[in-house]
């Protein structure tokens, strides 16, 4: 199954506005991640920060109250203990020291009298040496003195764990001289449900921010882009030929200086095209004026020039043979430069854009049997064209086309000149091929220039240097196109393509109110 044409130009022209909107908001969009990344990073850093002091000070705080609590529990109670305390007595002693205000749970450890360890737990065994981390028993075990450093009878360690998923703070102390062993377990869950929230809180809040800083990007890319929007579409109407384009300014940031800079460009541009407009018609209308004052002198030259060549071309003989040459230059310059007058005028009409179409239906075979007959070219000219392909055309044009193309081919090609006509969906083509050596490579690009000379050592020729110019306009204007080449089997091609129907341009030229059809000038 395939797609109807319509369906492909449909999704064309979807893709080409997606794409639009794309590099239209593209710079928009650049913008809001750049502030949303910023604000993100801020408040992430803020976040951060903030839930890492107030975890250090929350933890420390609540830290800090139960050792301070647990030592000063040692000092009151387990210092007061004889050095072989019994099983009862520890008991005792851990449940008053656990009564404290902190709640901890609280193990005592120490030998009886007979050399026995005895164990003291608040908690009915809940806590037990096992729940102890070692590095922390193996530091309250050390022996330690009483120093001005370390008032107290015993030393404090502590150490932070987590245990099924719950932290706890664990303490260690020991009285000095080989006395009784204490251990404190304190939870943590409560300081760190209070972290949680406290984490759940700068996550909304980094929520919010990274929000806010999007809808801030956002009026802020509005605010930046449109005067960028604006210049765009002043930039667009100035490619387009509107000169007087200008921008509205406001302001003094480096916006508004864009804008001024924009206007002086505009304006610049603007008085330089219309130099170089005047400059140019200027040239067109004395390259037309020139012209036509040469017509009337030159149409009384060519009268003359004909009474001579009819001298003698007469079987009387009337002209001294000695000036015959002289007469016979004469009148070959005279028909030359009657037809470089001719080009120029038309030359002119193109540059000035005057040039207009006269349309007819054209069948090409005779249109091109009739321009090879006119011109006595039949010998030397091979026709592979069949009846019945029509065109609507401008005939005259296509015979300036035509006569242009074979007239060349037979003056710096080689006979037999073959022109062939094919038809490739809604357009001619038609091929102009010479046998004679071809054109230089370097000749190639400059084949269509006006008054072009492939040898600079011969710069004067028979033609006026405008015959390919004239034919590739005329082309161009019916909505065509010429292209020269070299054939692989020798030889040069020109290659002539045109609409079989060239109303169309006819009817955007009346809509643009560039002319009608009318007659060609």
């Amino acid at each position: 199954m395939t797609d109807s044409p319509g369906g492909i130009r449909g999704w064309a022209a979807a893709r080409r506005t997606v794409q639009s909107r794309l590099r239209f908001t593209s710079l928009r969009l650049r913008l809001v991640v750049v502030f949303g990344l910023v604000a993100l990073t801020a408040a992430v850093s803020a976040s951060g920060i903030a839930y890492w002091l107030n975890r250090e000070a929350v933890l420390t705080r609540a830290q800090d109250a139960v050792l301070r609590d647990f030592q000063q529990e040692m000092q009151n109670h387990a210092s007061s203990l004889p050095p072989h305390p019994t099983q009862d007595e520890l008991q005792r002693t851990a449940g008053q020291m656990a009564n404290s205000s902190q709640r901890f749970s609280v193990l005592l450890i120490a030998r009886d009298e007979r050399g026995k360890t005895v164990v003291g737990n608040s908690d009915l065994d809940s806590f037990t040496l096992e729940d102890v981390p070692q590095s922390l028993r193996k530091a309250v075990d050390k022996q330690q003195k009483v120093s001005s450093t370390n008032k107290y009878a015993h030393h404090l360690y502590w150490q932070r764990i987590v245990e099924g998923g719950k932290p706890y703070l664990v303490g260690g102390a020991k009285v000095i001289g080989g006395g009784t062993t204490g251990y404190m377990l304190k939870s943590l869950e409560p300081e760190a449900k209070d972290l949680d929230s406290l984490a759940w809180s700068l996550g909304i809040a980094t929520g919010l921010a990274l929000i806010g800083s999007a809808l801030l990007a956002q009026a802020a890319a509005t605010t930046v882009l449109k005067p960028v929007h604006r210049l765009g579409i002043a930039a667009r109407r100035l490619g387009e030929g509107k000169l007087d384009t200008r921008l509205r300014v406001s302001g003094t940031d480096e916006l508004a200086e864009l804008s001024r800079t924009f206007n002086r460009a505009a304006e610049s541009l603007e008085k330089t095209v219309a130099d170089m407009s005047a400059r140019e018609e200027a040239s067109r209308r004395f390259v037309a004026d020139m012209s036509h004052e040469l017509r009337t002198p030159l149409t009384a030259i060519t009268a003359v020039t004909e009474v001579l060549e009819e001298e003698l071309d007469a079987e009387t003989g009337s002209v001294d043979p000695m000036i015959e040459p002289a007469v016979r230059l004469v009148v070959s310059e005279t028909r030359r430069l009657g037809d470089l007058v001719e080009n120029l005028m038309e030359v002119t009409r193109f540059d000035a854009g005057t040039a207009r179409l006269v349309l007819d239906h054209v069948d090409i075979a005779d249109q091109i049997t009739a321009c090879i007959d006119a011109r006595a070219w039949l010998d030397a000219v091979e026709l592979d064209a069949e009846r019945g392909i029509m065109a609507r055309l401008d005939p005259r044009r296509l015979d300036v086309i035509l006569a242009n193309l074979i007239g060349n081919a037979l003056k710096h090609g080689g006979s037999p000149v073959r022109v062939s006509v094919r038809e490739e969906g809604e357009e001619l083509v038609i091929r102009v091929r010479d046998h004679g050596p071809g054109i230089p490579e370097d000749v190639l690009p400059h084949v269509f220039d006006r008054f072009y000379k492939a040898s600079a050592s011969r710069p004067r020729s028979e033609g006026s240097g405008l015959g390919l110019s004239i034919a590739q306009e005329n082309a161009h204007i019916h909505g065509g196109s010429i292209d020269a080449a070299n054939s692989p089997e020798g030889g040069a091609v020109f290659t002539l393509r045109l609409p079989r129907d060239a109303s169309p341009l006819i009817e955007q030229e009346t809509r643009n109110g560039n002319g009608t059809e009318g007659k060609a000038p």
